[in-house]
């Protein structure tokens, strides 16, 4: 069987597509349609694929004049497009919604197409990617997204089959400074204090290495003057230094990545590297945290989480308060419940038959109870849950629920034969 994958977005997202491309790959032949700036790092992470490079970002071209950067996006993409054309695939998965992609599965038989789907001159999504955008009004309950695109095969594999388990490597500790989301990342100072911390109860970590692209240099300063100077003097700034595979070369060897929520996070659960990741702001763990076992994420749970990044912020940012607690460090060296600053989920991973969930080790889970029910739901209408006799929750149902999901269901779609049982569970 030869099967493609269409993955236009970025370095993050082409780490957590893993679940679904080693589905595929069980299966025969996998190809693999991504931006170019990424190949390097695809031919490490997934050395089973066909890489159909094309120019999807234009971040290289920004430098060119605008008429060279024309002539090179067609130069690059036509010939790509043709070789593409040229293959018999089985099975098609478009995994983003955008232009660009939508023209690249324009290429297929629209019911070769899983995902967003081009059928006559129509940018058509399908069925479970409809039910993703009705349950992402709902992000607190949501689902992680490797997980959501390993799912659009009716069968994938087992998520504990995905990301070996995490253990240390001796390395020491990674810092990782920003993501693209300002936001999402600890200012400096607030960073220096858990980088501090955190060294203080694990003393057998050897050193500190830095990562981040060259427009994280001065935050990288700010923070060596903010860390005491025994820790300063074991710092290795390799901010701007490396490319994708040098980073993998770096991140592989660590005992310990912190980080906010990037790429970066991505790579290190994907190569068995143990993270600790914050998440506040726009970032949410369930929706994007590290896959695997043996990870942990410090989540701020202010009310107004999560946010959209790009509105502007009316209560001063209150989700990066906790990280400037100073009792943060205590919960760090004790693991404690009552020492976790309020605002704060102390959360580490886990499975369930859905793939990747976080359990929390301190802290209050308000929406706990929900989020069980609505991974019991999906896991029903995937037919991969063990949970027939659980009650359906009727809220979700009519939330989640469309008629035309059943009049028009997909063909050869586990979830399409499934829905009506549910539905049935409800109405009749």
């Amino acid at each position: 069987m030869r099967q493609l994958v269409i993955q236009l977005a970025r370095f993050g997202d082409l780490v957590q597509t893993r679940r679904l491309l080693l589905t595929l790959a069980a299966e025969g032949e996998v190809h693999l349609c991504l931006d170019e700036s990424l190949a390097g790092l695809a031919s490490i992470l997934y050395p089973f694929t066909t890489l159909h490079p094309v120019a999807a970002h234009g971040t290289a071209l920004a430098t060119l004049p605008r008429a060279e950067q024309t002539a090179r996006l067609l130069g690059i993409n036509i010939p790509a497009f043709h070789e593409l054309g040229t293959h018999d695939f089985e099975r098609v998965y478009n995994l983003n919604f955008s232009p660009l992609s939508f023209r690249v599965a324009s290429l297929f038989d629209p019911g070769k197409v899983r995902g967003h789907v081009w059928d006559s001159g129509q940018e058509v999504v399908g069925q479970w990617a409809r039910l993703a955008m009705r349950w992402s009004a709902m992000r607190r309950i949501g689902v992680n997204i490797a997980d959501f695109w390993a799912w659009h095969h009716a069968s994938p594999i087992a998520p504990e089959a995905v990301n070996p388990p995490a253990q240390g490597r001796g390395g020491g500790l990674g810092v990782v400074l920003a993501g693209r989301e300002s936001r999402r990342s600890l200012p400096p100072r607030e960073l220096a204090g858990l980088v501090a911390g955190l060294l203080d109860v694990r003393p057998k970590i050897a050193g500190i290495t830095l990562l981040g692209s060259a427009a994280e240099g001065a935050a990288a300063r700010q923070l060596l003057r903010e860390l005491p100077a025994r820790r300063a003097a074991r710092v290795k700034n390799l901010c701007g230094m490396t490319d994708l595979p040098g980073l993998v070369t770096v991140v592989e060897g660590l005992d310990l990545l912190l980080t906010p929520d990037t790429g970066t996070m991505h790579l290190a659960a994907a190569l068995g590297v143990p993270v600790l990741a914050t998440f506040l702001s726009s970032a949410w763990c369930f929706e994007t945290g590290p896959y695997g076992l043996g990870h942990q994420v410090l989540q701020s749970v202010t009310d107004c989480l999560p946010c959209l990044e790009s509105a502007p912020c009316e209560v001063g940012v209150r989700c990066l308060r906790p990280f400037a607690d100073a009792t943060l460090t205590r919960f760090l060296a004790t693991g404690k419940p009552a020492h976790l600053p309020e605002g704060l989920l102390a959360m580490e991973s886990a499975f369930d038959e859905l793939g990747l969930t976080f359990r929390p080790l301190a802290g209050v889970d308000d929406h706990d109870a929900l989020r069980r029910q609505f991974r019991i739901f999906l896991s029903r209408h995937l037919g991969a849950g063990k949970n027939w006799t659980a009650p359906v929750v009727r809220e979700l149902v009519e939330r989640l629920y469309a008629e035309h999901d059943w009049v028009v269901p997909e063909p050869e779609s586990s979830a399409s034969r499934l829905l009506c049982s549910v539905a049935d569970d409800i109405y009749i």
